[in-house]
């Protein structure tokens, strides 16, 4: 029988707040974290925002000679994965280390060393290379520091899906537990983008929004006067863990995991899939696989990443899902106020979507000011909404080559669980 799945442990870095509580907290106050970019001279840019994380000392979370071994992105993954377990109150030495597992999904990992690394060439001789850049920009890099730090031996993999990457990774957790290959897997998605090279190809790309106000005002989801993405880093990092061994140790439950669907548009890498019927799709199979009714759903996180294509695509999806039912349920996005931050906004989706179902209240969509026809659902403008009883909900999440995926997770009820042992006996 295949074993259920709980999260016990969050952590979080994002351009609006550090740590699973100051994070939330900057959410439901419909805080953003969008600012003017300092990691480098954006001045030649067309674009000179983004959702950048600030505040974040890696010395807090690491050694400093490992940290300056390490990308910005293998440093957010780390740190974050440290934030999970203490907040999961795991004992690792009381743990099989081969059944703990990692799983981490990035789009672009630590490109932030080859950008380095490329401009010594450009400047010197390759023999002033760093000899460590090889491991250090590998995407895995950021795995293998967590397998090292924790003395996690299991089954690990790094996924690279685009910004699906971050909840695909999550749904391998999701499978290595139901099947038993693992007790515990730390789990999520970062991404550290804001870089010369990497951002002018978003520029060039011309996906990203090219507001000229106030920067916390520029990601717009589903609002008519959207006009492209803010680019954003961080990451959102999970402790998935089978039921049996969170109540072994008697571990808090946020939420249990249902389960997930995924689909391919096979349409374009370069563009988006414009009729959202393979993204609803994708919520179909994870409510068949999850055994949950659409009417059941109390809250969708969208991908909502404020492009005029893929809103549209993910409204139309939902409707294709949900019938008249899709103007019943809320739905916010999270990018109003990080930014898309590719596989790591997937797995802050996932941290913040837990926490909606832990507190029973939902993050708004800031800068939502004027319907779009075409976007006419109930997005959650611009206010927390409360009051209401959140037991089941959605994740939508749309990667790169079309990838997508869905992910359904549920309040956890002991008295629900101990029911159904009674039953079984």
């Amino acid at each position: 029988m295949a074993r259920r799945v709980v999260i016990t442990g969050l952590g979080a870095i994002a351009p609006n707040g550090i740590g699973k509580e100051r994070y939330w907290n900057a959410l439901v106050s419909g805080h953003s974290g969008i600012k003017r970019i300092s990691r480098f001279d954006s001045s030649r840019y067309p674009v000179k925002i983004a959702g950048e994380v600030t505040d974040f000392n890696p010395s807090e979370y690491m050694e400093v000679k490992q940290a300056r071994r390490l990308s910005r992105f293998a440093q957010f993954s780390l740190a974050a994965s440290r934030m999970a377990i203490e907040d999961s109150m795991l004992v690792l030495q009381h743990e099989n280390p081969y059944r703990m597992g990692i799983a981490l999904g990035t789009a672009i990992g630590g490109l932030e060393i080859c950008e380095k690394e490329c401009a010594v060439v450009h400047s010197s001789d390759i023999d002033e290379i760093n000899p460590l850049s090889a491991m250090s920009m590998n995407p895995n890099s950021a795995l293998g520091s967590i397998a090292i730090e924790f003395k996690m031996q299991g089954p690990n993999m790094t996924i690279s899906t685009g910004c699906s990457a971050g909840l695909s990774a999550i749904g391998y957790a999701y499978d290595l537990i139901q099947s038993n290959k693992a007790d515990v897997v730390v789990s999520g998605g970062a991404e550290a983008p804001l870089l010369p090279v990497t951002f002018a190809s978003f520029c060039s790309a011309h996906v990203l929004s090219k507001s000229s106000g106030k920067p916390e005002n520029a990601s717009k989801p589903f609002d008519k006067s959207r006009d492209g993405y803010v680019l954003g880093e961080g990451v959102g990092m999970i402790i998935a863990e089978s039921l049996e061994h969170a109540l072994q140790r008697n571990a808090h439950i946020y939420a249990e995991i249902l389960g997930y669907g995924v689909t391919n548009d096979s349409y374009s890498i370069f563009k988006m899939e414009p009729d959202g019927i393979a993204a609803g799709k994708t919520i179909e199979l994870a409510l068949q696989n999850a055994g949950v009714a659409p009417e059941e759903i109390d809250y969708i996180n969208a991908h909502g990443s404020s492009s005029v294509v893929s809103d549209k695509r993910e409204t139309m999806a939902i409707k294709q899902v949900f019938g008249n039912y899709a103007y019943k349920v809320p739905i916010s996005s999270i990018k109003s106020m990080v930014g898309q931050s590719l596989a790591a906004t997937a797995g802050l989706q996932l941290v913040t979507t837990t926490m909606a179902v832990e507190h029973d209240c939902l993050p708004p969509t800031i800068n939502y000011e004027e319907q779009d026809p075409e976007c006419d659902l109930d997005y959650i403008p611009n206010r927390l909404r409360s009051g209401r009883r959140i037991n089941t909900a959605l994740i939508n999440s749309f990667g790169a080559g079309g990838n997508n995926i869905s992910m359904i997770i549920k309040k956890y009820c002991q008295q629900q669980y101990a029911l159904s042992l009674f039953r079984q006996h």
